[in-house]
């Protein structure tokens, strides 16, 4: 009986090591598609506005004053899509608009465009991986 949770204990700890080497590059390629598609979609005066659109992969920090949130550091199986930073410190009034200004929404439009490929993709990691994990001994 104790050999068997053993071995069930250490296939469940090969899924969880596998899961996580594979969902790292899946969760930086979605978020990194999500915000070519808001570059695509951002207003092109200076350029400044699509160039403050980052990505910040696991364990980095968000830029400073950047949007949605400002400065943080990015959990383990997270990858964080924020625009704006020190320089560019308007996205939020390009993306709602003000009472002069019409709103030029970029942000939440490219990220419900991209958001269901980028879903698909880590969900097949995701299945991936706890095939191959299960499948060690």
């Amino acid at each position: 009986m104790s050999s068997d949770l053993d071995r069930l204990n250490r296939r469940f700890a090969a899924v969880m090591k596998n899961v996580r080497e594979v969902v790292h590059p899946a969760l930086v390629k979605g978020a990194n598609e999500i915000a070519d598609m808001q570059r695509q979609l951002a207003v092109e005066d200076t350029g400044a506005l699509k160039d403050s659109i980052t990505v910040t992969p696991p364990g980095g920090t968000t830029p400073p004053y950047s949007q949605p949130g400002g400065s943080r550091v990015v959990g383990e199986n997270e990858a964080v899509v924020t625009v704006g930073g020190t320089d560019v410190r308007y996205p939020h009034l390009v993306e709602y608009g003000t009472s002069t200004t019409p709103a030029q929404p970029f942000f939440w439009p490219g990220f419900r465009l991209t958001r269901k490929r980028a879903l698909n993709r880590i969900k097949r990691s995701i299945r991936k991986a706890v095939r191959t994990g299960w499948d060690t001994p």
